[in-house]
């Protein structure tokens, strides 16, 4: 990882954070789905990241969330959890020929394909581990499974959203 993209993912996380602190904490579609933007800047982290610094990176990303949201870890440990099944993931779907060395796993660069179904399990493994720790001993499971779901759309389609919008197309030599 060179300084030039160290520097744009840490942009990126932070812009994420600032727009996932202030403009979507109260936004709520139908009260079950919840957008969970800040998520899209764990995702996009280089391929060749090893987990032990990514699950770092996205606990203290989870737990800035967690400040703001007052959720006592919540954040942190979905965010958690995504960053340890991210690795086995990618493996579990790497294309026949291996990822380039510091590929970024961005629709742009990937495909939408490929991209829905990188991020589309993932974000079910995380809104998974908040709302059932966010809905533990209130017997309210298919609720919990409610929002998981419709969290888990929203997520991926502010996800796509915002890199259809704001991301770098990948150049093509025609």
């Amino acid at each position: 990882m060179n300084i030039r993209s160290l520097i744009s993912n840490s942009l990126l996380i932070i812009l994420l954070l600032m727009v996932q602190v202030f403009l979507l904490k109260n936004l709520a579609v139908f009260g079950v789905a919840f957008g969970f933007l800040y998520v899209l800047g764990i995702l996009t982290q280089p391929i060749s990241i090893r987990p032990v610094p990514l699950m770092l990176i996205s606990f203290g990303i989870g737990i800035l969330v967690d400040l703001f949201y007052e959720t006592i870890g919540m954040h942190a440990a979905a965010a958690t959890f995504l960053a340890f099944l991210r690795p086995y993931w990618l493996k579990a779907i790497s294309p026949s020929g291996g990822y380039d060395e510091g590929e970024e796993p961005t629709l742009n660069q990937m495909g939408a394909r490929w991209f829905i179904s990188y991020t589309f399990p993932l974000f079910l493994a995380y809104c998974g581990v908040f709302f059932l720790a966010d809905q533990w001993g209130t017997g309210s499971f298919f609720g919990a499974l409610n929002k998981i779901l419709f969290s888990s759309l929203f997520s991926m389609l502010l996800a796509i959203l915002v890199q259809l919008l704001f991301f770098q197309r990948r150049r093509s030599i025609r």
